[in-house]
Order: structure tokens, then C-alpha cells, then sequence
């Protein structure tokens, strides 16, 4: 599908474009660091840290981006998340005139990168970059779990990994189950006490910033075990180190 006939994004929201997009702003982090070697990029959010020394406009937070700054950036199209990004700020991209394609938040990593796939060639018009399909490969299987693991996401109050995460989905193919795969919320918000009659307690720096000295002493009767958020939640070529990295730091 070649641009401006009949685009839609992963919401099946239309996408009107013209011609291939040459200034893409992108207000999500993972798709920055995607698209880092594009020459596409004129702009990111102030949290897209990835790669380091990104020389583009910064335009704000990924939940708070300042749209006149976005605007400022006079993309063609502007890359969005259904999860990290707000509905109103899309829309009101979509009212100035901007074509945003949107990401679903995806249940699992095979999703993630088929969203990527299609992002790069209907959206993007681009080439699948070669990191793509060596992560399809590196994280196609599903072995069998071999602990049971719950993932705050958040302190103050706790939130958790629940049902049809990416994250979970990372986990559950490094033989890591969920202990709240089953609970009714993605997000499920359980008191402190009911996080821990897991195996494990699994504890990213991101979004929420676990540390040694924060995170661990909350879960004194079970292993912890300090992880890279990035690792853990970012879809792109992060995905490549993480199956190794994340795989050596759960088994030990």
C-alpha cells in the first residue's frame, strides 16, 4: 500500500498522505529509538532518551506534549501510541491538519512488531529495517514457565502487570509467568499484601524507578530481581539485547 491510498492506522483511524512523510515527529520513545537512523525524525518527546545525543526538537512529554511545539516541527506525520499518548492531543494534531498514525497497545510481541512492520512499510513507506525480522525470530517460541513472577509497574499506590501486556508477553517467552495474567485489569492496582505469594517479584526502573534501595525490601520473602524498563517494555531493536540480558538476569 503506497501513501495517500486509503491509509489506516492500527485504530482504523484514516491516514491521509499525500506522499512518503519526510518530518516525522514521534511522541512515543520505543519508535524513536526505531526510527534513530531514519534521517525521517525532526522531533521527539523530552523522553525519548534513545539513542543518546538525538539532535531533533523536543516537544514535551509523551502523556503532555505541547501540540504548538509539535506543529512548530511542520511533520507530514506524527507517530503515536493508543497507550502513552492522549486521544485529545491526536485529535487535535488531526484538526490542524497533521496525519497521525497510531499504534495499538499491543498484547504480545509478536503484535508489537507487526504493528512495526506495518508502521515502516504503509506508513512510512520504508524498507523493514534487518533488526526486525532477527527479533521475530529471537522471540517466536513460548517455553515452558518455570516461575511465577508479579511486575509493579508503580509505588504509591502499587500498580502491577496484569492480562494482555507486552511486558507480560516478554516474560511469559523468558519462561516467566504472570502472577496477574488472569486478573480482569491490564493495569490491576492490588494492595501490597496481595503482590506477595509470588516466586519472584520482578522490578523495572521504568516508569516507575525501582531501585536497590526502593523496590526490594517490600518483597522480603521473595527473590527480587532488577530489571531495565526499556528492556522490559520498549518494541524496537532494544528487543535484540533484551531476550539475552533479561534472559541471564531471571534465571539467576
Amino acid at each position: 500500500m503506497t501513501a495517500g491510498s486509503g491509509l489506516r492506522d492500527d485504530l482504523a483511524a484514516p491516514v491521509h498522505l499525500a506522499q512518503p512523510p519526510r518530518r516525522v515527529v514521534s511522541l512515543v520513545p520505543s519508535i524513536t529509538e526505531c526510527l534513530a537512523d531514519s534521517g525521517l525524525l525532526v522531533g521527539a518527546t523530552d523522553y525519548c532518551v534513545h539513542p543518546a545525543g538525538l539532535d531533533v526538537a523536543r516537544v514535551g512529554g509523551s502523556k503532555y506534549p505541547s501540540v504548538a511545539a509539535v506543529l512548530a516541527c511542520e511533520p507530514d506525520l506524527v507517530l503515536a501510541n493508543a497507550e502513552e499518548n492522549r486521544e485529545q492531543d491526536v485529535l487535535e494534531l488531526r484538526a490542524a491538519g497533521v496525519p497521525v498514525w497510531t499504534t495499538a497497545a499491543a498484547a504480545s510481541v509478536p503484535q508489537a512488531l507487526l504493528a512495526l512492520r506495518r508502521m515502516f512499510t504503509e506508513a512510512l513507506s520504508l524498507a523493514v529495517p534487518i533488526w526486525l525480522p532477527e527479533a521475530e525470530q529471537l522471540w517466536s517460541t513460548v517455553p515452558p514457565t518455570r516461575v511465577v513472577a508479579v511486575v509493579p509497574v508503580w509505588r504509591k499506590p502499587w500498580v502491577v502487570l496484569g492480562r494482555d501486556t507486552f511486558a507480560g508477553d516478554v516474560l511469559l517467552r523468558l519462561g516467566v509467568g504472570n502472577a496477574f495474567a488472569d486478573h480482569e485489569e491490564r493495569y490491576p492496582r492490588p494492595p501490597l499484601a496481595e503482590l506477595q505469594g509470588a516466586e519472584l517479584a520482578v522490578l523495572p526502573d521504568e516508569p516507575y524507578e525501582f531501585t536497590a534501595d526502593d523496590g526490594p525490601q517490600h518483597f522480603p520473602t521473595m527473590p527480587s530481581v532488577l530489571v531495565s524498563g526499556r528492556h522490559l517494555t520498549w518494541w524496537g531493536p532494544s528487543l535484540l539485547a533484551a531476550h539475552t540480558l533479561l534472559g541471564e538476569q531471571l534465571t539467576t
